[in-house]
């Protein structure tokens, strides 16, 4: 296997994708991300990803980017590398990724161009120009309008910075072909919604390591779930997909954007509030809020009465 397609070792196990705080007049809150960082690092993930998905990327400015890169690199002081999102037009992508490199972070997260869908051809020069504009180890992210042939990601396999292949599509049967097109030596990411749902599945096709939005809010559950799976307990892993993780995603479908507002909501659950999301992502109901709640409560409950040590 090629030196660059080793699984780098931040690439395993349980990704943790912090949200970017904001104040109620809606500006950054870097001392509550600080805060907010802080917590979890001591999760004991394996990686953050800033400014990504969960962090609200495509509402921030340029300059607002810098400033949540650089404070992530500093609060995680060297305990877990920090991999930053970047998205948009290739030129405007580019230029996020080398913002990144200079603030430090270990790696960029490449999120789906807005809007634009083009052929396997076009995503591949779109990655091999944003891997032109920086050092950084690039990890490309499958979903919505960035949807690959294996072919073109088995050409995305032989870029050097390429270090993993996160999906977000659910197609387990395309990512079969992708793990064969690339003879198994790229790794791969679960990155779907309540990725928890769907850890068995993608641990089949080769992806063991996922992100985890519940990391965030919940860490508990998210650690319980995650070392009951990495020791294929499916006893803890069934009672908390019953318990909490199924009930979650049925609460998240519920509502365009939730993905990011529930993981908000629920750290205001739990004492550390975030703020609201920015727009066009909306904040949840008050009863949806009220749910969350006991669905925090009730994964916890259900933590307590099993007899493990989870």
């Amino acid at each position: 296997m090629p030196a660059h397609l080793q699984r780098p070792s931040a690439l395993q196990g349980l990704l943790a994708f912090p949200v970017t705080p904001f104040r109620a007049d809606g500006d950054l809150d870097l001392p509550g991300f600080e805060q907010h960082l802080a917590d979890m690092v001591d999760a004991r993930p394996s990686a953050l990803f800033a400014a990504c998905g969960t962090g609200e990327f495509a509402s921030l400015t340029h300059t607002e980017y810098g400033e949540v890169v650089r404070t992530a690199v500093s609060v995680a002081g060297g305990r877990v590398p920090v991999y930053a999102g970047v998205g948009g037009g290739t030129r405007t992508a580019a230029e996020f990724a080398v913002t990144a490199e200079r603030c430090g972070a270990a790696g960029v997260l490449v999120l789906p161009p807005y809007l634009q869908v083009g052929p396997p051809a076009g995503l591949v020069a779109h990655y091999r120009r944003i891997a032109a504009a920086t050092g950084l180890p690039l990890i490309p992210y499958q979903r919505s309008t960035a949807v690959f042939t294996p072919e073109a990601v088995a050409e995305l396999a032989g870029i050097e910075q390429v270090v993993a292949f996160k999906d977000g599509h659910g197609d387990l049967e395309l990512l079969q072909r992708v793990h064969t097109a690339t003879g198994g030596a790229l790794p791969l990411l679960n990155g779907m919604p309540t990725a928890e749902t769907f850890a068995r599945a993608y641990a089949a096709v080769g992806a063991r390591a996922y992100s985890s939005a519940t990391l965030a809010f919940a860490p508990r559950i998210a650690r319980a779930f995650f070392d009951a799976f990495e020791r294929d307990d499916e006893a803890v892993q069934a009672t908390l997909l019953r318990e909490f993780y199924v009930p979650l995603t049925e609460l998240r479908l519920t509502t365009n954007g939730y993905a990011v507002a529930l993981v908000k909501a629920g750290l205001a659950v739990r004492g550390r509030p975030a703020g609201p999301v920015r727009p066009p992502l909306a904040d949840l109901t008050p009863e949806h809020r009220e749910l969350l709640a006991r669905l925090i409560e009730r994964g916890h409950a259900a933590l307590d009465a099993a007899p493990t040590d989870a």
